[in-house]
């Protein structure tokens, strides 16, 4: 069986947990492919736990969940230097917190201030926490995956724009369809009875490794480049495009952008079962890569302008070389 036919594999498996969310798990495993960190944020009940719970379940790895609050700690998320008696002898010795999993969910991370959130930024940039001096390293298959709610803000600590651009994606779920809605319930009551479900063998890490390997073989060619780099500089300069776009955009997107539509669009080609990246992949991804990274000037909020919309106009204006 081939690295993409397995991906593709776990795919269908969390299809079969996550109805009528297509595109929220092709971002998933864009993330996982690509190497990086997600954010996902939608009202309540939409399946942004359980589509991270999914994938760890139908994945061999190690899976930790963390509910920030008000009251947590950072060694609550990294872990803690604790003192224990061995041989009649006082020694310190390192527990490893939660974050030390192969995918760690930070459910509702906006409701943890901000020392927390900040413990989780040597982690998902470095793959490393340093406590007490003394750096550990992460597992080489790593994941932070964020959930927050856009509603319900009082007494939350909005994530700064620093720890904003460490995610790779921002996945926005919303509602499905009526169709979806009716599977739903018929998926939740037959789960009511779990020795009626069948249950496979998780896929292994090598898979999504070996994967990752084949991914950083994708060519992208002098065009797309080109096309990748114009959209960032649109977002950086959108008074070269004229209005609405200039009075839209206070801060465009950081290198880190640059660097996240390459990896995220070659990985698309990938599951497309291509070796190289089209603009269309480009386009695929532009919205979960910048949609964290702009920021709105206070035009456009006055005038319920969103972050997807900005990137519509970017896709519009700005052509393909």
């Amino acid at each position: 069986m081939s690295q993409l036919t397995t991906i593709q594999d776990l795919q269908a498996r969390m299809g079969e947990a996550i109805i009528g969310q297509e595109t929220v798990i092709e971002q998933l495993l864009i993330g996982l492919l690509a190497n990086g960190n997600v954010l996902l944020e939608g009202l309540p009940g939409l399946a942004k736990t359980r589509a991270v719970k999914a994938l760890a379940k139908n994945l061999e790895a190690d899976f930790s969940r963390v509910q920030f609050t008000p009251d947590l700690l950072p060694a609550d998320v990294t872990g803690t230097e604790m003192l224990y008696t061995e041989g009649g002898e006082n020694v310190f010795r390192f527990d490893q917190g939660p974050i030390f999993a192969n995918i760690v969910l930070a459910d509702e991370v906006n409701r943890a201030p901000a020392k927390v959130q900040a413990a989780l930024l040597e982690a998902m940039e470095e793959r490393q926490v340093t406590v007490a001096g003394t750096t550990h390293a992460l597992p080489e298959l790593f994941m932070v995956m964020a959930t927050q709610n856009p509603i319900e803000q009082e007494g939350t600590y909005p994530l700064p724009e620093a720890q904003m651009d460490r995610f790779l994606l921002h996945v926005y779920v919303d509602y499905g369809t009526e169709e979806a809605e009716a599977e739903i319930i018929r998926l939740v009551r037959g789960e009511e009875h779990p020795a009626a479900v069948e249950t496979k063998a998780p896929i292994a890490q090598s898979a999504v490794l070996d994967a990752r390997k084949e991914i950083g073989a994708v060519r992208v060619g002098e065009a797309v480049e080109k096309y990748m780099v114009d959209l960032i500089y649109a977002s950086r300069f959108p008074d070269r495009y004229g209005d609405p776009l200039a009075g839209w955009i206070q801060v465009g997107g950081s290198p880190r952008a640059s660097i996240g539509l390459d990896r995220c669009a070659r990985v698309r080609a990938w599951l497309d079962g291509r070796d190289h990246v089209l603009p269309e992949d480009v386009k695929g991804v532009a919205h979960g890569v910048l949609r964290h990274r702009l920021k709105l000037s206070y035009e456009a909020s006055a005038d319920g302008v969103s972050a997807n919309d900005v990137i519509d106009r970017l896709l519009e204006v700005v052509a393909v070389a």
